[in-house]
C-alpha cells in the first residue's frame, strides 16, 4: 500500500514554508484546497477549466518577475495533460519556479477516476529530473515534508517536488473560487508593487 500525505496537512505544510513575497498558483482541484489553508493577496487560483494551465501560467510569472520565488500548485491529473510543460519551464531556466505536484492517483475534479499514471507507474520525480529540474524532491509521509518544505522552495531552481497525497474531501472540492478578474487585477497590483 502507498502511503499518502493527508491533503490538508501537505498544503498546510507547503503554507508555513511560502514567504510573504513568494507567489502561488493553483490549478483545478488545488485551486479549490488551498484557499481553504490560506488567503494571501500573491496567491492566483486558476481555474477556468484548463486543465494542466498552471504551470505555463506560473513560468510567465517567473520568468516576467525573477526577483520573486514562484510556487505552483498542481495535481497529477493536470500535469499529465501538459508534460511538455516541465520541459519548457527547464529550457527557459526558471530558476525562481518550483512545482509541487500533488499525486492522489485520481482526477479529483472530474470525479474520482484513475489516471494512467497509476497503471503505467510514472516516477514523476525521475521525469522531471531527467528534462534538467534542478531540485527534485519526492514525500510520501509528513514528517519528511515538514522537515524539509522551507528547504526545498529556497534550493536553485527550477525546483519539482511530488507530493503522494491522499484524495481531497468532497466538501473541500465545493469551494468557490473569487472571480478571475478580482484574482488578476490583485495580483497584476501586487507584483507591480
Amino acid at each position: 500500500m502507498i502511503s499518502r500525505i493527508p491533503l490538508r496537512d501537505s498544503l498546510s505544510t507547503l503554507a508555513g514554508a511560502r514567504l510573504d513575497t513568494d507567489v502561488v498558483v493553483t490549478n483545478m482541484g488545488a485551486s479549490r484546497v488551498w484557499p481553504l489553508i490560506e488567503n494571501h493577496r500573491l496567491d492566483f487560483h486558476f481555474n477556468p477549466s484548463t486543465m494542466g494551465g498552471a504551470i505555463p501560467l506560473a513560468m510567465g510569472i517567473a520568468l516576467a518577475q525573477p526577483q520573486r520565488q514562484i510556487i505552483v500548485i498542481s495535481g497529477d491529473g493536470s500535469l499529465l495533460m501538459s508534460l511538455g510543460s516541465l520541459v519548457s519551464v527547464a529550457a527557459a531556466g526558471c530558476s525562481n519556479l518550483s512545482i509541487v505536484l500533488l499525486d492522489n492517483g485520481i482526477y479529483d475534479v472530474t470525479g474520482g477516476q484513475k489516471t494512467a499514471a497509476v497503471d503505467a507507474g510514472v516516477r514523476f520525480d525521475e521525469t522531471a529530473r531527467s528534462v534538467g529540474f534542478e531540485s527534485v524532491a519526492m514525500f510520501d509521509d509528513a514528517a519528511s515534508w515538514q522537515a524539509d518544505a522551507a528547504g526545498f522552495l529556497r534550493a536553485k531552481g527550477p525546483g519539482f517536488c511530488w507530493l503522494k497525497v491522499a484524495p481531497a474531501l468532497s466538501e473541500d472540492m465545493m469551494t468557490q473560487q473569487e472571480p478571475m478578474g478580482v484574482q488578476i487585477e490583485r495580483l497584476r497590483t501586487e507584483l507591480e508593487r
